[in-house]
C-alpha cells in the first residue's frame, strides 16, 4: 500500500537550483515548506545506481536520513533515441565539471552528427523518490517526448532545455514560459502521478 504524505517539512534533495526551484514552485502551493539540501549544506551522494529511479530513491534516503524529514529527490535526463538513450542517467555528467550544459548540447549535437542520424527524437524523463527516515520510498515516474533543434535557443529553464521541442510545440523549453513548461514537463507528469498515489 502507497504511503500517504501529509503537508509539513519536505527536504529537496538535489544540489541543482533549477531542479530546486521546480520543486518548490509545485510543492509549496500544496502546504509543504520545501528545504532543499543546498540551504541545509548535505552531502550529496554518488549516483551509483543503474536507473533514474534507482538514483533518485538513493538520494532521497540520504536526506531523509540526515535530516530526519522526509524527503524528495528527482533524477531525471534527457534520453535521445539515435543515441541507444544517451545521455539518459549521465545527463548532468555529459556537461563535466564545472558543469556546462553548453557543452553537454554541443556534445549531443557532434554525437548525432557523427552517426549522421535523420531522427532528432528524444524525450525527458524524471522519477521523483519520496524517502522517509525509515527507510521507506514511494517511485513515480513521468516523461515528455519531443525532438531536438540546434542550435540552443531561448535563455528560461536549465540543462538541456534550450534545444529541446516537446510534441505539438514549435518552441524550445529554453523559449517557454516556466509556468508553461512546468505544466507539461516530465517532472510535471511524475508530480501528478505522485500526488495522486500520496493523497496530498
Amino acid at each position: 500500500m502507497v504511503r500517504t504524505l501529509s503537508p509539513g517539512k519536505l527536504i529537496a534533495a538535489t544540489h541543482n537550483a533549477g531542479k530546486v526551484k521546480e520543486l518548490k514552485a509545485l510543492f509549496e502551493p500544496l502546504g509543504f515548506q520545501v528545504r532543499s539540501a543546498i540551504e541545509l549544506d548535505l552531502e550529496e551522494p554518488e549516483e551509483t545506481e543503474k536507473t533514474f529511479a534507482g538514483n533518485a530513491a538513493l538520494k532521497a534516503l540520504a536526506a531523509a536520513r540526515t535530516t530526519g524529514e522526509p524527503a524528495l529527490s528527482d533524477d531525471s535526463g534527457l534520453e535521445v533515441f539515435a543515441l541507444d538513450g544517451q545521455p539518459g542517467i549521465y545527463s548532468a555528467r555529459w556537461a563535466g565539471e564545472p558543469r556546462s550544459f553548453e557543452n553537454a548540447m554541443k556534445k549531443v549535437q557532434t554525437a548525432l552528427e557523427e552517426k549522421n542520424a535523420d531522427d532528432y527524437s528524444a524525450r525527458f524523463v524524471c522519477a521523483l523518490a519520496i524517502g522517509w527516515p525509515d527507510g521507506h520510498t514511494e517511485i513515480f515516474e513521468g516523461e515528455v517526448r519531443g525532438h531536438l533543434e540546434f542550435p540552443a535557443r531561448g535563455d528560461k529553464g536549465f540543462g538541456y532545455d534550450p534545444i529541446f521541442v516537446a510534441e505539438g510545440e514549435t518552441i524550445t523549453f529554453g523559449e517557454m514560459d516556466p509556468d508553461r513548461k512546468h505544466a507539461m514537463s516530465h517532472r510535471a507528469d511524475a508530480f501528478v502521478k505522485l500526488k495522486a498515489a500520496l493523497e496530498i
